[in-house]
């Protein structure tokens, strides 16, 4: 029997930095020449690591709580700046949201803006990664990839936005700086009030008044609950074709032993361990990692459930 051939996602390539088929080049371009404003207020994340759900509490914080209207979409009024480029960002009314995925110093940068930088650790965002490639057909064509095929690619950094470590790492570098605020995806999960009063007292304006007011805190909350995200995914979204993982799919902290192999857990840590020896970041997560370390030294299993197709 033929060994099956790994499956790779489509990216386009330019310059050497992957992007999802179908992003626009030129809308890249253009927003590399963004010229970074007072006020304005970025979310910075690698993919997959939080980017929706802290976006949807900083435009609820800046609103007063009010919840997306019908027919209101985030990816609008909370756009991608390396998709739809510098004119459509500047044309935002102030305080202007901004999206990025770019490592720092690729970002636009002013001292007088606010950058709320957001990090996961690198098992779970494989996986929601991975389920994210699978589900965007048109961008990807990997709805047949498997979680082996992904996790090369990954782990190489040969997927869109580049290398997971460089882009923790160059934001890691700037965590201490007064206009960066950052905060884990695994902090938020484990007390969301939390990580709204204290992104809301970073940013300042209105978004401090509004989490003074608690019945806003409340709403916020409960906006950006899983279950309420969960519905209606258009607001976050274009849609998926039937039968593919939903954009917000399970939203907790985990997950990545669903897929991993003992031999993948073992070279993710092994990278890990590498790419951030010497620095700040090798204490993250050290819960999660000291699960992922007894994993790869398990026997259970030669093979994680991912290895076939799901």
């Amino acid at each position: 029997m033929s060994q099956r051939e790994p499956r790779r996602p489509r990216y386009v390539d330019h310059d050497g930095f992957l992007m999802p088929m179908g992003f626009p080049v030129e809308g890249f371009d253009s927003g590399l020449g963004y010229r970074a404003a007072p006020g304005d207020i970025f979310v910075a994340t690698y993919p997959k690591c939080g980017t929706t759900w802290m976006q949807y509490i900083l435009w609820l914080l800046v609103n007063d709580a009010r919840p997306l209207g019908p027919g209101e979409a985030l990816t609008e009024l909370f756009p991608h700046l390396e998709e739809v480029g510098a004119e459509a960002v500047r044309a935002l009314p102030e305080p202007r949201l901004i999206k990025t995925h770019l490592p720092s110093s690729m970002v636009p940068w002013s001292p007088d803006a606010k950058y709320v930088w957001v990090a996961r650790n690198p098992f779970d965002c494989a996986v929601s990664f991975f389920h994210h490639t699978r589900g965007f057909v048109r961008h990807y064509d990997f709805a047949d990839g498997t979680f082996a095929d992904f996790f090369e690619c990954f782990i190489a950094g040969k997927v869109d936005f580049g290398d997971y470590f460089d882009h923790l790492l160059s934001w890691y570098a700037r965590k201490d700086e007064p206009n960066v605020r950052f905060v884990t995806y695994e902090a938020m999960h484990q007390d969301a009030r939390r990580a709204v009063v204290e992104v809301a007292k970073f940013v300042g304006g209105r978004a401090a008044a509004t989490a003074r007011d608690d019945a806003c805190v409340q709403r916020i909350l409960a906006e950006t609950s899983f279950d309420s995200m969960r519905r209606d995914q258009r607001r976050w979204s274009s849609e998926r074709p039937p039968g593919m993982p939903e954009f917000v799919r399970k939203g907790g902290v985990g997950d990545w032993k669903s897929c991993f192999s003992p031999e993948q857990a073992a070279r993710l840590i092994e990278a890990f361990e590498r790419r951030t020896a010497g620095t700040g970041a090798a204490t993250l997560w050290p819960e999660i990692l000291a699960d992922v370390r007894r994993y790869a030294r398990s026997a259970d299993s030669a093979r994680g459930p991912y290895d076939r197709r799901t």
